[in-house]
């Protein structure tokens, strides 16, 4: 099943720990209406204008997220939100065109070191046109804790 062009859904759902661990990661049906809209939206853009994209998280159903620690609260388990990657192409630029030319939900640029192009990750959340929050953060390590501040700090 394909989520938007360029991605499928088992893509969007692959997950080692699910694999390990024998856990069932199939998104319901609300969960799939809500991956679509975030593909089509963002990933999808992402794709389009930078080329081949990476899913690093997608879809995590609840016993998955239990097993890697998740929020409960998380988007991914709700088809809401992907961690990605572009190879190539320094993170921080990727969240920068995201903020840019993409509605979302929320936009984290997570663990980047200034002058490590691939150091980290993006996260990007859809929820709807009406519901985004347009939530701008940046994710960093101090003294061993997630802190966040506001906007991309890169």
């Amino acid at each position: 099943m394909k989520l938007s062009k360029n991605f499928s859904l088992a893509e969007f759902t692959k997950s080692q720990t699910a694999e390990r661990k024998g856990l069932d990661n199939t998104p319901t049906d609300e969960h799939l209406v809500r991956a679509k809209l975030l593909f089509e939206n963002v990933v999808q853009k992402v794709r389009e204008n930078f080329g081949p994209t990476v899913i690093n998280s997608g879809y995590r159903g609840a016993e998955l997220n239990a097993a890697v620690g998740g929020s409960s609260k998380s988007q991914h388990c709700k088809g809401q939100a992907a961690d990605i990657e572009v190879p190539g192409v320094a993170n921080a630029e990727v969240a920068q065109w995201i903020v840019d030319n993409c509605d979302f939900d929320q936009l984290i640029l997570e663990f980047y070191t200034p002058g490590i192009p691939d150091s980290g990750w993006v996260h990007v959340s859809y929820v709807g046109p009406d519901e985004n929050r347009k939530s701008i953060l940046t994710a960093s390590r101090v003294d061993g804790k997630t802190k966040y501040s506001v906007g991309l700090n890169a």
